[in-house]
């Protein structure tokens, strides 16, 4: 594997850069440009996807008639790290989840009416989207096989009924992709729909504080109630529910991770800065050794999650599912977030505590990482079951 970038993704990257250094991160620093939840206000959000689309770097990984540049998932790695540079950087390119994955599994799986009517708005970045799958206890979290929501078919409707929470984006969301049960067949019992946030039926019953800050439309918890769903709007085939989950979640996974590795080193940026200039006790910190030990293990622990990250893309782009790479990269990068802006945090003093920064932003954003699509535990469950099946070639090359 050669994760030499070709001139091609040199040049997006570069460009990326540019945009993110020039337009963007100035918006940072003026509280006018925040919205009441810590995220890009809408005024300056919709300038600035107006003109990265002018400028050409809308929807990396959309097929080209859909309006992207159809780039592969090892060539939009190096784009979305440069993209979350800034932490208002990847919705301003169409690139921030849960728009990302919705767009891509549409983009695979959907009828050609399907995509006209449901994912081209969201790749027009006119409207948001949301993925709705999980629920409370008892219902499905990591394991789908929990899920309680079901849709009975009657005549040529689903009838919806059921509960879900932590449903990101959804009090933003225009369009939907709703998993729910249809047997129970272990293998082949959910089935995926999509439907309009005008739809009868369903209600957002809160939005569920968090630590945040938050995506836009918050993170929902959802009632269905007898809601209807035409059959022409369901997605794949009856039972093809699992099937689309490992579809979109593994790529919606490792692109995570691409952005988390863009807040990671815009942590050790804003920390090389400071230590580079500020003094103690007749030396600057970052001349201290013990400085340079957290530095260090940052950096490096950054390039370790690149290298897992890459070739879980390379993994994809040669049609596996690449649950093992995947599962690798979210638990190294998902920790190395974490790692990285606590120890910026710490060599900036109180002033990386205080607002002064964004690493107080990144800092509460970074916890939900070993959560989010799937708790680093479960990853961890994966590959020791990988490890008991495949023996030895746990490690095979190729």
């Amino acid at each position: 594997m050669d994760f030499t970038l070709s001139p091609k993704v040199e040049e997006m990257r570069l460009r990326i850069r540019r945009f993110v250094e020039e337009e963007i991160l100035p918006l940072e620093a003026d509280p006018a440009n925040y919205d009441a939840h810590e995220n890009i206000a809408h005024a300056p959000l919709e300038r600035l996807k107006a003109k990265a689309k002018g400028e050409g770097l809308w929807s990396l990984s959309l097929p080209e008639e859909w309006g992207g540049l159809g780039f592969t998932m090892a060539e939009i790695a190096p784009c979305y790290e440069e993209m979350n540079r800034s932490i208002f950087g990847p919705v301003c390119f169409n690139a921030s989840a849960p728009d990302d994955g919705n767009m891509r599994v549409l983009s695979q799986v959907a009828r050609p009416d399907q995509k006209e009517k449901w994912l081209r708005p969201i790749a027009d970045g006119a409207i948001r989207s949301s993925f709705i799958m999980t629920e409370p206890h008892p219902g499905s979290g990591s394991d789908p096989s929990m899920m309680r929501t079901k849709a009975e078919k009657k005549g040529g409707k689903w009838i919806v009924n059921g509960h879900k929470w932590f449903i990101t984006g959804a009090e933003a969301a225009t369009h939907f992709i709703l998993m729910a049960r249809t047997s129970d067949d272990p293998r082949r019992g959910l089935t995926a729909f999509l439907y309009h946030k005008d739809s009868p039926g369903w209600r957002i019953t809160r939005r569920i504080p968090i630590m945040g800050p938050e995506e836009h439309g918050g993170h929902c918890e959802l009632a269905f109630e007898d809601m209807e769903i035409p059959d022409e709007d369901r997605l794949m085939e009856v039972g093809d529910g699992l099937k689309l989950t490992q579809i979109r979640l593994g790529p919606a996974r490792l692109t995570h991770c691409m952005r988390w590795l863009g807040l990671a080193k815009r942590a050790m940026e804003i920390a090389t800065e400071y230590v580079g200039r500020r003094e103690g006790f007749g030396i600057k910190l970052a001349e201290r050794e013990s400085v340079q030990w957290l530095l260090g293990e940052a950096a490096m622990d950054i390039e370790v999650g690149r290298m897992l990250t890459m070739r879980a893309a390379w993994t994809l782009d040669q049609g596996d599912y690449a649950r093992k790479e995947v599962s690798m990269a979210k638990i190294q990068v998902a920790d190395t977030l974490h790692k990285a802006v606590d120890t910026a945090i710490q060599l900036n003093g109180a002033r990386g505590y205080s607002k002064d920064t964004v690493l107080e932003w990144i800092y509460r954003y970074a916890r939900q990482a070993r959560l989010v699509d799937g708790a680093s535990e479960v990853h961890k469950m994966v590959l020791a079951r990988n490890l008991m099946k495949e023996g030895n070639d746990f490690w095979r090359w190729g």
